[in-house]
């Protein structure tokens, strides 16, 4: 239970969902945790849960000034930087792509795409003054197989699979190994936007488009992620890994 001992990582979007299970999970195998969120309260929650291994910082990840902020609140507390995961993420509702309005839009990009960016010129000369570390993004199924009423949704992280990949190969030079996840989507706070409705029925046919039968879990995600910031996955990098029970076959 020691997969990550002595390394230190920050989560965006931690203080619930895939992120709050995310912090738990690195946690309990020795991790340093930053739990960052727009949420204050919920970031607040799960550092108090975990306890002296976790420091809590509100963040609004679609400012440069805020993920800076972040990241020496990281250094200020643990003295490093092993693992940056991208977690924080935001949507439309599932409707017609004609009807999203710009500020939704842009909204999207600022969460899903540029954060990205942001924390990776904050984070990369910090890991390769280290000697190396790991950056993982919860990217989507909806990046690799698109469904109708999610279009700006699906195009973002289809971005963010792309330049994960695109900066996997860039920063391999610094053994700095880039990875994402794509789950499909779990009992989150944005299963209704995903959905359109969350009704009964829409889950028994989204649940049916799912060849093991269920939704995913935090736990399902954590796991996924615990394997891909651990020395377990050292050769690792470039990979989207879809954590979906099927759902893109």
């Amino acid at each position: 239970m020691a997969r990550l001992q002595d390394k230190v990582a920050i989560i965006t979007g931690a203080a619930s969902g895939f992120g709050e299970g995310m912090a738990k999970r690195f946690a309990e195998e020795g991790a340093k945790v930053v739990v960052a969120d727009l949420n204050v309260k919920g970031a607040e929650r799960v550092a108090r849960e975990i306890g002296e291994a976790a420091v809590h910082v509100q963040t609004d990840v679609s400012l440069r000034s805020e993920i800076d902020e972040m990241v020496a609140a990281a250094m200020d507390a643990f003295g490093r930087v092993d693992i940056m995961v991208n977690n924080a993420g935001y949507t439309h509702r599932n409707g017609d792509m004609l009807s999203i309005e710009e500020e939704t839009f842009d909204l999207i990009a600022a969460v899903n795409m540029k954060a990205i960016y942001y924390s990776t010129l904050a984070v990369a000369p910090i890991m390769e003054k280290q000697g190396g570390g790991s950056i993982i993004t919860t990217a989507s199924t909806a990046g690799l197989r698109p469904r109708p009423g999610l279009t700006w949704y699906n195009a973002s992280k289809g971005w963010a699979i792309t330049a994960t990949k695109s900066m996997a190969v860039e920063l391999a030079p610094k053994n700095i190994r880039v990875n994402c996840l794509c789950p499909v989507a779990g009992e989150t706070g944005m299963l209704a936007q995903f959905m359109g409705e969350d009704t009964p029925e829409r889950r028994a046919q989204f649940r049916a488009s799912i060849p093991l039968g269920r939704l995913s879990t935090p736990l399902d995600i954590a796991n996924a992620a615990l394997w891909l910031a651990s020395d377990e996955a050292a050769f690792i990098t470039g990979v989207a890994l879809e954590v979906d029970g099927g759902r893109c076959i």
